[in-house]
């Protein structure tokens, strides 16, 4: 398990296994022919797709839904890379990350609160002002890391 503080000041535990309890959201990187899928959130920037599960909705089933609304992606696999808990005091959250390989990306008039897929050959090193605070934490090494050998 590792710890760290987020941008807010909040400790964030990650974690390869479920140790957290049941998760409501998830953060999900996604590829598709050896390219990157991320989103652009309309305030902050660009991220990852991801979000809330609903009523009666499997994690799973969120972060594939999360996928589709927020980049037209349709995902053909989906692969579990762990969970993480951010112990806000005010509203303390748990969230699950996966690796999405998507089959094809649809266009869509609409992509919510998102302005659709944004495909990248490679994430940079460092990420500028365009990205969200989201991928600026140790989630998104840490996820990549668990990556080795499942994408293209």
């Amino acid at each position: 398990m590792k710890q760290f503080c987020d941008m807010n000041g909040y400790k964030v535990e990650f974690s390869v296994d479920p140790v957290f309890g049941e998760a409501w959201h998830v953060f999900v990187l996604c590829r598709i022919k050896g390219k990157w899928v991320l989103t652009k959130h309309r305030k902050r920037g660009l991220e990852f797709p991801g979000g809330k599960r609903e009523a009666g909705e499997s994690i799973e089933a969120a972060a594939k839904r999360e996928v589709y609304e927020e980049t037209g992606g349709v995902v053909e696999h989906l692969q579990f890379l762990g969970q993480y808990k951010v112990h806000n005091p005010v509203k303390p959250f748990v969230k699950s990350i996966y690796f999405a390989k998507l089959s094809e990306i649809e266009w869509k008039e609409n992509y919510l609160e998102t302005d659709g897929p944004i495909l990248l050959d490679v994430l940079p090193a460092v990420l500028g002002e365009e990205f969200s605070f989201i991928m600026k934490d140790e989630i998104v090494p840490l996820s990549l890391a668990r990556l080795d050998g499942l994408y293209e």
